[in-house]
């Protein structure tokens, strides 16, 4: 018979091994989609470029491929999300990281633009739109599985881990982009060196595999497939995606530009080398992880809303001044740094607790498509288009200052939509 030591001790296990089989594939998935922002302009070369095409035209077709990607995400999310709800979180996770490392890998072996022609740039839409499918059915899944699994005392701190993996993800993929373009002559980085990233996602995955399959199901599941109880009512359901969205469309538009657009905006706009691109990425994404985890923490003492309306708060007011701050060119190389890891800081404000405040508003047995979509709709239109968006508006308008204006708009939409959060939904059960 065993103790009730033992069997804490068996459901702690439980709880830590959900958390790293959660997180593993949303960390290969945002290190993918980090490697393909640092590389933008490496693979705008390889996959789009031709005689008639300007390096400016070429990064805003890499750019739409990368948009793309993200609004097959919706898909993913409303065709896994329904599998996951009903059939279990666990068989559900691990089909859709098998998707995730076959098509990242496949990145790595494609032919360009120099060796299929016009055929190139149609084969990585086709493959960015089957990693679109598998990172929207990723979502839903890992925050289920986190916040399902955690004490309903921290499930912000443990729903922050799929935060702070999106920021490992993007680190890793800045730091392997900086040891390539540091070791590699540039010449070798545009013909081959690029693949590299990619290709590790293979290796990746499958550690990622072998987490997943000991992997348990959530007691939340278990006990609704107990009962079998009605469907969600779709038009709560869909209310509650709508204002989700809203939450978190200052979170995506900030995170994305601030931690991936970035190396490209500095390159192309401010005439930064590579490698300085590179530092500010990586600075604006230590900025980003120093602040995830305690932001979720601290949602579980004092609420979700006071910590997420207050960085896309500070979001609106810094955001102009940081921005203008790297523009200028006497301004020292420390304070532009300071600059970057501030603006990370404050995404990871709205980061942090973000996936256990989604969880919480809906039920079980819609839980898995309901956040999904709410995070995949607000990623595809306010993530995957601000490259498009921002590359697009400063070749049209010359205004430099484009970036911030983005950010400052879409976070002070989601000041009002977070307001409207109930103050104690941190103290709730999650509802089946």
């Amino acid at each position: 018979m065993s103790t009730p030591a033992a069997t804490g001790q068996v459901g702690t296990a439980r709880t830590r091994r959900s958390l790293v089989a959660g997180t593993v594939g949303n960390f290969v998935e945002w290190y993918e989609f980090g490697a393909y922002g640092f590389f933008a302009t490496v693979i705008a070369a390889n996959f789009f470029s031709s005689t008639s095409t300007s390096d400016a035209e070429s990064l805003i077709k890499t750019y739409a491929s990368f948009a793309l990607a993200f609004f097959f995400r919706p898909i993913g999310a409303a065709v896994f999300g329904r599998v996951g709800d009903r059939i279990g979180r666990r068989p559900t996770l691990i089909l859709v990281l098998l998707l995730m490392a076959g098509s990242t890998t496949l990145i790595g072996v494609l032919p360009t633009y120099e060796t299929v022609g016009a055929a190139a740039p149609w084969l990585l839409t086709l493959v960015r739109a089957l990693q679109g499918l598998s990172a929207g059915g990723e979502f839903g899944g890992a925050v289920s599985i986190m916040t399902e699994f955690a004490p309903k005392t921290k499930r912000g701190l443990y729903g922050s881990w799929q935060s702070f993996t999106v920021a490992l993800g993007l680190l890793a993929g800045a730091g392997l982009a900086a040891i390539l373009a540091t070791t590699l002559s540039e010449e070798a980085l545009n013909d081959w060196g690029w693949r590299v990233p990619f290709l590790v996602a293979l290796p990746l995955g499958l550690v990622a595999l072998w987490l997943r399959l000991k992997l348990e199901e959530t007691p939340n599941f278990a006990r609704v497939q107990e009962r079998d109880p009605e469907p969600a009512a779709p038009g709560e359901v869909a209310k509650a995606i709508a204002l989700g969205i809203g939450r978190l469309m200052g979170w995506s538009a900030a995170g994305y530009t601030f931690l991936v657009v970035m190396p490209s905006y500095l390159q192309a706009t401010l005439n930064a080398t590579f490698q300085q691109a590179l530092v500010a990425t990586v600075l604006a994404n230590l900025g980003f992880a120093v602040s995830i985890l305690p932001a979720g923490w601290l949602s579980d003492r004092i609420g979700r809303r006071p910590v997420m309306a207050t960085g896309a708060a500070l979001v609106v007011v810094l955001a102009l001044p940081l921005m203008n701050l790297l523009q200028d060119k006497d301004s020292g190389n420390a304070a532009k740094g300071i600059a970057v890891f501030v603006a990370g800081l404050v995404v990871g404000l709205m980061a942090g607790p973000g996936p256990a405040m989604l969880a919480e508003m809906f039920p079980t047995r819609a839980r898995y498509t309901g956040l999904g979509l709410a995070y995949s709709l607000s990623n595809a239109v306010f993530s995957g288009s601000a490259g498009l968006i921002i590359t697009e508006l400063i070749k049209r308008t010359d205004n430099i200052d484009i970036p911030a204006w983005y950010v400052m708009v879409t976070c002070a939409v989601s000041v009002g939509a977070l307001l409207t959060l109930r103050g104690d939904d941190h103290r709730r059960e999650l509802r089946d």
